[in-house]
């Protein structure tokens, strides 16, 4: 067979596309397979020498090169779209045509465009599972490339498409190739951080790919339609938390995306109040094999997705209404179900506890974290609440995400908002279980100053309950163990001064203040007043202390140094309250 006009440039000897092109035909013709992989392997050489040059070129020979490496890949399109090339030619041209020519759309849109046509044509030509393998061998290759926005594009677009043509076992090809797509996703949302534009683009082909999961999942029955659709819901959400992590707050338009990925909720019959649960998330994995690791190692966002997908409709009426819900009816059931509401704050602990999200977002989930503790919401008594221990890990996560906001937030007001968030959700926990949860931050935590925050909660939650004259409970009876945890660390010795100079302010602090409370009451509720306690505390808190503070003053008296300043005048309130304990103390021994 020759090869015509239309398909190529009239002369193969002075045309080497053609001439590879040629090689390829005769092989496959003469039915030596050696010399029919060796063909194509030097063609797929040249594709990607020739890529490589419209890459590299300067400026001076740049459009010369494009030009040629445009008519070449035009050239490639006309003879694959050629209806007297044989089908064994196309078959083996599409082993390396999908990842060569989409390398040259690493230099510009145009080149995106014709590699996306010549991966269409391919897509209708040649066996659907087949190249639906090839394709994401060839994203599988896409962390290597530079502009990975224009090389994905066309592989993606062709995935998009390929899953429509397959007719069976529709649900185990989804299966394969989901991960290749995320993990490309996530390669490229790490490299594309500065280019949003090319990231919408890419999160369009994504969502196009979701489509295409859904019209399947359509035509699917029984078991393989129920898994599919849960297989959807997992891939939404990850993409989701893609969107959010690598656009977030920096793109108008990130709002449509977030509008189209929620459009699938109803679909996949994903509610605001399920994906704040958390135990759908359990029922979606629960669909996927044990020994599915690659594809449940892929879905590690899922729930950072989930909560941001009731964030995104907290702030946008648009996407809550993409995805079919009323904010208000869900924030109401929060409100009344303080079951459901600890679930909810457990899942808003994946966007406080991210280091990669925008700060916006965080501040939106802690405005939805005030709405659904606000008002009149529906307490347990402060007795033990039989099902809290269930809740405890997962409350006491979120409660270390807010502490993070707390510490790190560049924005004064959303600190605020994030201490004022950390009181609701320790005052929506049952007073029996409230102080144990306190020790816990406390021991757990690595920052002097929200250690004085916490120890401040403290001091605050045993003044409200003498105001009220309650019946004192395990603030009181255990605050001892919690102040020694500062004053006398596990390490042994005085506490390090001046990194700990807060935490130890608010902990002598706190020990003053349960000193005179017993004192004026005349009660030793917390045995703060036994000889045994008094002596312990004079002899191992507070002298090794007044050495160690006295010592560092002395040391630094005449420093002029405005740091050492700064860290003298840090130490002169501890001081002031320290002699205070030791005062209080000696007056009690004598």
């Amino acid at each position: 067979m020759e090869i015509k006009d239309n398909a190529g440039p009239s002369s193969s000897s002075s045309n080497p596309l053609l001439l590879r092109l040629q090689n390829i035909l005769k092989s496959i013709e003469s039915r030596d397979i050696s010399q029919s992989e060796k063909s194509v392997s030097e063609l797929a050489e040249f594709l990607d020498s020739a890529s490589e040059s419209v890459a590299t070129s300067s400026n001076s020979v740049n459009e010369d090169v494009c030009n040629n490496a445009i008519e070449m890949l035009m050239h490639t399109l006309a003879y694959i779209c050629s209806p007297s090339v044989k089908e064994e030619v196309i078959d083996a041209l599409s082993f390396i045509l999908p990842k060569e020519v989409c390398k040259f759309s690493r230099a510009s849109s145009m080149f995106s465009t014709i590699a996306e046509s010549i991966v269409e044509q391919l897509v209708l030509t040649c066996n659907p599972r087949d190249m639906l393998t090839i394709l994401c061998e060839a994203l599988n290759s896409s962390g290597e490339k530079v502009n990975a926005s224009l090389y994905l594009n066309p592989l993606l677009g062709g995935i998009s498409k390929v899953l429509l043509s397959i007719k069976r076992r529709q649900l185990e090809q989804t299966k394969v190739a989901i991960p290749v797509i995320l993990q490309a996703l996530k390669q490229a949302s790490l490299e594309l951080d500065d280019e949003v534009e090319n990231l919408e683009n890419l999160f369009g082909r994504a969502i196009d790919i979701a489509d295409s999961i859904r019209t399947i999942h359509q035509k699917l029955e029984d078991v393989s339609r129920v898994k599919l659709r849960a297989l959807l819901g997992l891939y939404i959400l990850q993409i989701m938390a893609f969107v959010s992590l690598s656009i977030g707050d920096r793109s108008p338009n990130c709002l449509p995306l977030v509008s189209q990925l929620s459009c699938f909720f109803h679909h996949c019959q994903l509610s605001y109040v399920s994906l704040l649960s958390g135990s759908v998330m359990d029922n979606l994995t629960g669909f996927i094999e044990e020994d599915d690791d690659d594809v449940q190692s892929c879905f590690s966002n899922v729930e950072l997705g989930a909560s941001l997908s009731v964030i995104w409709g907290y702030i946008s009426d648009d996407v809550a209404q993409s995805a079919k819900e009323d904010l208000g009816a869900v924030e109401n059931v929060l409100r009344h179900d303080q079951t459901k509401r600890w679930r909810a704050i457990g899942m808003l602990k994946h966007i406080f506890s991210s280091a990669d999200l925008p700060w916006r977002l965080k501040e939106h989930a802690i405005d939805f974290l005030f709405c659904i503790t606000e008002g009149d919401i529906l307490r347990g008594s402060d007795g033990e609440h039989p099902d809290f221990l269930s809740f405890l890990p997962s409350l006491f996560a979120a409660l270390q995400g807010i502490q993070m906001v707390i510490i790190y937030s560049p924005d004064a007001p959303l600190r605020k908002k994030a201490y004022d968030a950390l009181k609701r959700v320790l005052a929506d926990i049952p007073t029996s279980q409230r102080f144990d949860m306190l020790k816990a931050l406390v021991m757990h935590s690595n920052s002097p100053s929200m250690t004085a925050i916490l120890l401040d909660c403290v001091r605050e939650e045993m003044r409200r309950e003498a105001n009220q004259r309650a019946k004192k409970g395990p603030f009181w009876r255990s605050i001892l163990e919690l102040v020694e945890l500062v004053l006398r660390p596990s390490k042994g010795g005085p506490p390090a001064l001046p990194e700990e100079t807060d935490a130890v302010s608010s902990a002598l602090n706190l020990y003053r203040f349960v000193l005179i409370a017993e004192s004026r009451g005349n009660t030793n509720y917390s045995r703060v007043l036994s000889e045994t306690n008094l002596r312990k505390a004079y002899k191992e808190w507070l002298l090794p202390l007044r050495t160690l503070v006295t010592s560092i003053l002395a040391e630094n008296k005449n420093d002029c140094d405005h740091l050492v300043g700064d860290m003298v005048c840090g130490l002169y309130p501890v001081e002031v309250v320290l002699y205070r304990c030791i005062e209080l103390v000696e007056a009690k021994l004598k």
